[in-house]
């Protein structure tokens, strides 16, 4: 029987791009028989669940509800910062005593930009849902306090080391985190930098996508 891969032609480049970074994982496991870096195999499935849930919302739009889509948009918000999260893990590069400083270095990048792709690409998706009902500008606004909102996820995760999960394992601890966490100037710094990086990631992919 002959299978169809049509299904998966618009998303062709994304699996090419995702199975090279596979690939230096398996190469650098092969040459040096350890594998410090595997903990991206799992950051960059979780930062493909927020680009899952939008175009799960696409695909369903003619039969969704009004609740599935709250739900859907939810936790899609919940789950997006861990989509340009893989940027952060630059920070577990060891250049010392590294003959392979220039292998790593690759491998978290090729990570890295496949997270921040599927990152960017919910957001295309979630800009065409939220286009259909509310005007531009609106859409505009709420896409960039979506980013900010993601950069501070970045924050809690990276430096406070909590997972979009823990908001109902432990939430009680969470949120007191959270309150003392905005009093620190440098909470602010970090997630609105991080916030507006993925914000003109997004702008930028956005205009090179016009003709």
């Amino acid at each position: 029987m002959k299978i169809s891969l049509s299904p998966l032609k618009p998303y062709t480049h994304l699996i090419l791009s995702v199975v090279f970074a596979f690939v230096l994982i398996v190469f650098r496991i092969n040459v040096t028989h350890s594998g410090p870096f595997l903990f991206l195999v799992w950051n960059l499935f979780l930062a493909g669940i927020p680009y899952a849930i939008t175009q799960a919302l696409l695909y369903v739009k003619p039969m969704q509800s009004k609740i599935m889509f709250f739900l859907g948009f939810t936790s899609w918000l919940l789950f997006l910062p861990n989509s340009p999260y893989i940027i952060t893990d630059f920070i577990h590069l060891q250049h010392k005593g590294s003959h392979l400083f220039w292998l790593d270095i690759i491998i978290i990048f090729a990570f890295a930009l496949n997270g921040l792709l599927f990152g960017i690409l919910s957001l295309f998706d979630m800009n065409k849902l939220l286009s259909e009902q509310l005007p531009k500008k609106v859409v505009d606004f709420i896409l960039f306090a979506i980013c900010i909102l993601s950069g501070y996820g970045i924050y809690l995760g990276r430096f406070l080391r909590f997972n979009s999960w823990d908001l109902f394992l432990k939430p009680a601890t969470l949120f007191s985190k959270m309150s003392i966490s905005l009093g620190y100037t440098s909470t602010w710094l970090i997630s609105i930098t991080f916030g507006l990086f993925l914000w003109v990631s997004f702008s930028l992919f956005r205009r090179l996508g016009k003709p």
